[in-house]
C-alpha cells in the first residue's frame, strides 16, 4: 500500500508541475495575410478525342503563375508571361498556319484548359482536325505547348 500510495504522490506531483508550467498567458495566433494577388492555377490537357468532355487524356499539366510561376508545366515562366500578354484569351494563342502541311485524316485532338485565371474562372478548349493540324495551329505558343 505504500508504494502504491508514493507512486501515486510522485505522478500527482509531476502533473502538477506540467500544469504550473503550461500556465500562463495564451497567445493569440497571428492574423495571417492575404495574397496581393489574384489567384492563377490552371490544369491544361491534350486529347485525342471530339471535346473536352469526351477526350481520351494523353497529357496534362499544372500553371500557377501567381505570385510566381509554377507548376508542372514545362516552361512555366514563359507560359504565364504568354498568357500575361493575351489576358488570359487562350483563343488568342491558336493560329492558323497555312503554310503547314498536313494530312486530312479526322483524328481530332483537344487541347483544353480549366481552372482560374486572375481570379475568374476558365473553361476553355479548342479541336483540332488531327496532332499535324494541333501543332500548326498551336504554333511558337509556349503555354499550350506541353
Amino acid at each position: 500500500m505504500r508504494r502504491t500510495l508514493k507512486a501515486v504522490g510522485s505522478a500527482a506531483a509531476a502533473a502538477a508541475c506540467v500544469l504550473a508550467a503550461t500556465a500562463g498567458t495564451a497567445h493569440a495566433e497571428a492574423p495571417k495575410t492575404q495574397s496581393l494577388y489574384a489567384p492563377s492555377a490552371l490544369v491544361l490537357t491534350v486529347g485525342q478525342g471530339e471535346d473536352a468532355g469526351s477526350a481520351a487524356v494523353e497529357r496534362a499539366v499544372t500553371l500557377t503563375c501567381a505570385p510566381r510561376p509554377a507548376g508542372t508545366h514545362p516552361a512555366a515562366a514563359a507560359a504565364c508571361a504568354e498568357l500575361t500578354k493575351v489576358n488570359g484569351q487562350f483563343a488568342a494563342l491558336v493560329t492558323t498556319a497555312p503554310d503547314a502541311i498536313c494530312t486530312k485524316e479526322w483524328r481530332p485532338m483537344t487541347v483544353s484548359v480549366s481552372g482560374v485565371w486572375n481570379g475568374k474562372h476558365v473553361n476553355w478548349s479548342s479541336t483540332f482536325a488531327n496532332q499535324c493540324e494541333m501543332k500548326a495551329g498551336l504554333g511558337e505558343s509556349a503555354a499550350l505547348s506541353f
